[in-house]
């Protein structure tokens, strides 16, 4: 019974992790209505540069938020102003303009091949003051910088969320996310909305790639099964909802940790991908998704 326990916060640990990723998804499709395919890539790119932060200034892991986040936003902000822009302008009159996905897809190729070539495919793990550390609760054992990670994805997570209900810039968000036309007409630059959503998406990535990397491998392609991972969440959690994709994120922690338990990773896999269709076919919107955005 202590291990199915245990698992099951293990679970929760890694879950939270997982739905910051998610979130990060999430804020973009809320307001832009699109898919973005890269997003695993950017999560990618967060990871090699926290890697490289710890590297090269032998600083504690958690420090690089202050470097990444900020790049990452910037990152998006300017991939999407320069690149996904020209597309929306050149579709103004689609509400869910295809294109888009077909050049993200792009950029997952190219973000992932291009690190290939800087860095080769060896897999990178970085030695920290955490690296390693048991955190012990009665009788149960779980890593360290797993239990530091949940909780900054956790605070993080309930920052987004009172931003995005009560600060003024959160709020043109939440409006053009529900109507782009009444937003504009309301003197709401719906090009800039845009930007910063998209550079916020990827500052999630930022925060999650940091909390990774004390026990993650850093590789070019890592970012593949958080991608994959992302969608399902999103997808159970409900399109466009931030509760939804840090729930989401949970119970497919959950089902990973507890799973194993009782068997293979292969038949872990298939259950996970079953409650997923379960869900699609019961609520096709999500666990929390509603008709509207936000």
């Amino acid at each position: 019974m202590l291990g199915i326990i245990e698992a099951l916060i293990n679970g929760l640990l890694m879950g939270s992790i997982y739905g910051l990723t998610a979130v990060g998804l999430t804020l973009i499709f809320g307001v832009m209505k699109v898919i973005n395919f890269a997003h695993g890539s950017i999560l990618m790119v967060g990871m090699f540069a926290a890697y490289w932060f710890v590297k090269l200034t032998g600083l504690n892991p958690y420090l690089a938020i202050l470097v990444v986040v900020p790049l990452l936003y910037y990152f998006g902000y300017f991939m999407q102003n320069w690149v996904i822009k020209p597309i929306f302008e050149a579709e103004k009159d689609v509400r869910e303009p295809i294109t888009v996905i077909i050049v993200t897809t792009g950029i997952w190729y190219v973000l992932d091949n291009l690190s290939l070539l800087l860095f080769g495919a060896e897999y990178r793990v970085v030695k920290t003051s955490v690296t390693g550390k048991i955190f012990e609760f009665y009788d149960m054992y779980f890593l360290l910088p797993k239990v530091i990670g949940a909780g900054i994805t956790i605070l993080c997570a309930i920052y987004l969320y009172w931003f995005l209900k009560h600060s003024k810039m959160g709020k043109a968000i939440r409006a053009t996310s529900l109507d782009r036309e009444a937003a504009s007409l309301m003197g709401i630059k719906q090009s800039k909305i845009y930007n910063i959503a998209f550079g916020m998406g990827c500052a999630c990535c930022g925060v999650a790639a940091c909390v990774l990397i004390p026990f993650y491998y850093v590789y070019p392609t890592v970012g593949v099964p958080f991608d994959i991972k992302a969608f399902i969440i999103v997808v159970l959690g409900g399109l466009g909802s931030i509760p939804g994709a840090i729930i989401g994120g949970i119970i497919v922690g959950i089902i990973e940790n507890v799973g194993a338990q009782f068997m293979a990773s292969t038949w872990t896999e298939l259950l996970l991908y079953g409650v997923f269709l379960f869900v699609l076919l019961v609520k096709p919107s999500g666990l929390f998704g509603m008709k509207q955005d936000f």
